[in-house]
């Protein structure tokens, strides 16, 4: 439990109006960090608390949440405050009553992720590093998509899983893949779009109707790398990848690179969660080497 005094004196120099009698409540939310509801003179707010080591996740969350607000494409909730008080980190959120989505929701996410992606820069990475789950996140700017996902992505996980004891032929098959990565991109080459980058079906709802995105992993790579989140572990109807594709139609190989994109997130799993994800990363490396 954090020492809410200082966090309440922050807040209002936030300008949110908080009482010290304010009383934070548990709530879900909080698998990485602790989820509390506290009920400001202002409405509700999302706090999230930790060791003061979490504030460099916390911020980037924070940044990442500003990235993603800034082309005003799709509702995100809103920063409120983000800081160090008493050894506790916090970030304060706008608090969202989610409702059930519908095929309506799921058509408006798709079309407002399409518009989001045209949001573009001229390299690849983002300004800061963050993570993903409680995974480290290179984001050294890159002009070359391929090198970038090689080296940031799977390379760095497998060297990660290299560390945590999956050695062998999780290794020998992931180098011989990094290699020929290339025939993946022979006739594709990405823009470089602002990405949500951990969107699976956890980290979107509806609220008041409109899709709401949450707890990024923000880099700008290829939009296709969203698109295979979503597929990883479901939580996404048809109505939002008609939608999608209507307003942004994927282009030829998707199919595969969905595969190498899928990769990076099961190797992060494995290497956050333990061996019940290794014969998963192993079959999406050999059929990888099919292609």
């Amino acid at each position: 439990m954090p020492q809410w005094s200082p966090i309440y004196t922050a807040l209002r120099e936030a300008g949110l109006s908080v009482g010290e009698e304010a009383s934070p409540r548990s709530v879900g939310g909080g698998d990485i960090s602790a989820a509390w509801r506290l009920d400001s003179d202002d409405g509700p707010v999302f706090v999230k608390t930790g060791p003061a080591s979490s504030y460099d996740m916390f911020s980037a969350e924070a940044e990442g949440l500003a990235e993603l607000a800034a082309p005003g494409a799709i509702r995100v909730p809103r920063v409120i405050a983000c800081g160090v008080e008493a050894e506790a980190a916090y970030l304060a959120l706008e608090w969202l009553a989610f409702d059930t989505p519908t095929r309506a929701t799921e058509t408006r996410l798709g079309e407002q992720l399409a518009e989001l992606h045209r949001t573009t820069r001229e390299r690849y990475g983002w300004h800061r590093d963050n993570t993903i789950g409680l995974t480290p996140q290179r984001n050294d700017a890159s002009d070359d998509w391929v090198e970038f996902f090689r080296e940031h992505r799977l390379g760095f996980q497998l060297r990660l899983a290299a560390d945590n004891g999956f050695t062998g032929s999780l290794q020998e098959e992931g180098a011989r893949l990094m290699k020929r990565m290339g025939v993946f991109f022979a006739d594709y080459a990405p823009d470089a779009s602002l990405l949500h980058g951990d969107l699976w079906g956890g980290n979107w709802a509806s609220c008041d109707g409109e899709p709401v995105i949450f707890d990024p992993a923000v880099y700008f790579g290829d939009r296709e790398t969203d698109l295979a989140m979503t597929r990883l572990f479901g939580g996404f109807g048809a109505a939002f990848y008609e939608a999608y594709e209507s307003n942004a139609p994927l282009a030829a190989g998707h199919r595969a690179r969905c595969d190498l994109y899928q990769l990076y997130h099961v190797l992060n799993h494995l290497n956050l969660f333990g061996s019940g994800y290794l014969g998963r990363a192993q079959a999406l490396i050999r059929n990888l080497s099919k292609a």
